[in-house]
């Protein structure tokens, strides 16, 4: 998990949270339009951006698309085109992955469940961070549960500088990773328990307690790090395949390991 950005003395960071698709939304400004109108605006129109992902794509709600979907109610021509472009990362996810990464799994009574949970996040975050590319001269950080997009735009800015949280000791910090323009996601148990599972049999991973991996794309990102996270000992051989990427890997004996740049 990514813990809150960390600040060097510098301009006032302004910051804004709600309560969007079951998780803390937070905003971070800072510079020239930090706290003014056009900043709020951004932030409504970001927050409507993430509530429409969710009233499309959540698997909590059975009216929602992606649930009908499922059910096979209705088709993929009868839901909005945003599904068919995220079930298509779906299936570039999973080649990509030797099928370590599948929106299809196994429901309790043997039934196939169609579940995008694992690309929604990181997909809406970042279709919702492009609200805020009209701020000339402002750095913005727009984080959900703990993944997040950074843009650096304040003339003399040096970035943002992103804690990692050691997933043994929530609230401790293992690493600080500089970040201009690009996504950073995290991949473990700590928080939410065994919710991630190998789609290729069902196990629940434990050769690694975390996994962060940065890049310029957040939907990606948040895939990878759940790849890795499932592939354990292969993580870092596979994260070394893709171009771009840097990050952090804990063992689960505590044993940590960077890649990338």
């Amino acid at each position: 998990m990514i813990t809150a950005e960390l600040d060097v003395p510098r301009p006032e960071t302004h910051r804004r949270v709600e309560q969007v698709m079951g998780m803390p939304i937070s905003l971070a400004l800072r510079g020239r339009h930090a706290c003014d109108d056009r900043a709020d605006r951004a932030w409504h129109v970001a927050l409507a951006i993430l509530r429409s992902a969710d009233e499309v794509f959540s698997t909590y709600r059975p009216d929602s698309m992606i649930s009908r979907l499922g059910r096979g109610e209705i088709d993929l021509a009868e839901c909005p085109p945003e599904v068919a472009e995220v079930l298509t990362i779906a299936e570039v996810a999973r080649h990509e992955s030797g099928g370590a990464f599948d929106v299809e799994r196994a429901g309790p009574d043997g039934s196939v469940v169609l579940d995008p949970s694992g690309i929604v996040k990181g997909w809406a975050v970042e279709r919702a961070a492009k609200a805020f590319d009209g701020l000339e001269d402002t750095d913005v950080c727009l984080s959900a549960g703990g993944d997040l997009v950074c843009r650096t735009r304040m003339p003399g800015s040096d970035g943002w500088r992103i804690g990692i949280e050691d997933p043994h000791a929530p609230g401790r910090i293992v690493a600080v990773v500089p970040v201009r323009d690009g996504a950073v996601a995290t991949s473990g148990l700590a928080h939410r328990g065994a919710h991630i599972t190998d789609p290729r049999t069902g196990a629940v991973p434990d050769a690694l307690a975390s996994v962060t991996v940065v890049g310029p794309e957040l939907t990606w990102v948040d895939i990878e790090a759940t790849v890795a996270f499932v592939l354990g000992r292969d993580a870092r051989g596979w994260l070394e395949g893709r171009p771009g990427r840097s990050g952090l890997i804990v063992h689960a004996d505590g044993s940590a390991e960077t890649f990338g740049q």
